[in-house]
């Protein structure tokens, strides 16, 4: 719920427009999750006790990103992970 409802301040704060199919998502999503503790009926759709299935999360990290400006990302940079120490390729000498 809480994530839900930080998106729609989000979008109503940056004055961006939704379409009205994310507009709606938006608002079923909500009821469905107040009236029944989730928002899918599927298992298979979704992790035992989440409250959004995995495709609703993703459209609700869209909606969300539409709301931060173009240079802000959701993550740390691209390419920012483990790194290759200069030994890892070498055959060992037996």
């Amino acid at each position: 719920m809480r994530a839900l409802r930080k998106a729609a301040r989000a979008v109503e704060r940056a004055g961006v427009s939704l379409s009205e199919w994310e507009g709606e998502f938006l608002g079923s999503v909500e009821s469905r999750v107040q009236a029944f503790g989730r928002a899918f009926a599927d298992p298979a759709k979704g992790l035992p006790g989440a409250a959004l299935s995995a495709r609703q999360t993703f459209k609700l990290r869209e909606i969300a990103a539409k709301t931060r400006p173009k240079g802000e990302s959701d993550g740390p940079p691209k390419g920012s992970g483990l790194k290759r120490r200069s030994g890892m390729n070498r055959t060992r000498a037996r």
